[in-house]
């Protein structure tokens, strides 16, 4: 079950999620939560060859954009950051914590724009999902194909979460 709640991103609920603030007072947001059926050290393999293979076997199909590592040294939380296509205008960034839940990892997610915005096409919903999602959602993941299942999606007001939207690069 999707559940998707519409929120100014200064009032959505942060319990268990990690996010990375932005300079602007208005700006697009989305905090996902999902239901991993890996385990939270095969999740973040996952998510950290993503980004360490774009180019060489991988690419966002999200308008090619370009992720990259701001920390990584903790096991259970990663700070990513993307920057748009060409020509690289737009940055976002992006946090994720891994939590182990029995046999599975619940991967709360956080982006937020880092510029004034209010619409923003899906794109922080597709910062976090290309990075987690799998075959079975048309995606092609580097190391380990595993299911997701997102239990909650909440965009600030103008931030979209069409899934189509983040599959427009082949």
């Amino acid at each position: 079950m999707l559940w998707v709640l519409v929120a100014a991103s200064f009032s959505v609920p942060t319990k268990g999620f990690s996010c990375p603030g932005s300079a602007f007072p208005v700006h697009a947001s989305t905090k996902v939560e999902a239901i991993a059926s890996a385990s939270c050290a095969v999740v973040r393999n996952e998510i950290l060859s993503r980004v360490a293979k774009q180019g060489q076997g991988w690419h966002d199909p999200h308008n090619n954009g370009s992720y990259s590592v701001i920390d990584a040294s903790r096991e259970d939380i990663l700070e990513l950051k993307r920057t748009t296509g060409w020509p690289g205008l737009f940055t976002d960034k992006l946090n994720f914590v891994l939590e182990a839940e029995n046999a599975v990892c619940v991967v709360r997610g956080c982006s937020e724009s880092q510029v004034f915005s209010v619409s923003d096409m899906s794109t922080n919903y597709c910062n976090l999902r290309m990075l987690y999602c799998g075959k079975s959602d048309g995606c092609r993941p580097v190391v380990t194909d595993f299911t997701v299942t997102e239990r909650v999606v909440m965009p600030s007001i103008g931030a979209g979460t069409n899934k189509n939207a983040c599959l427009v690069v082949a």
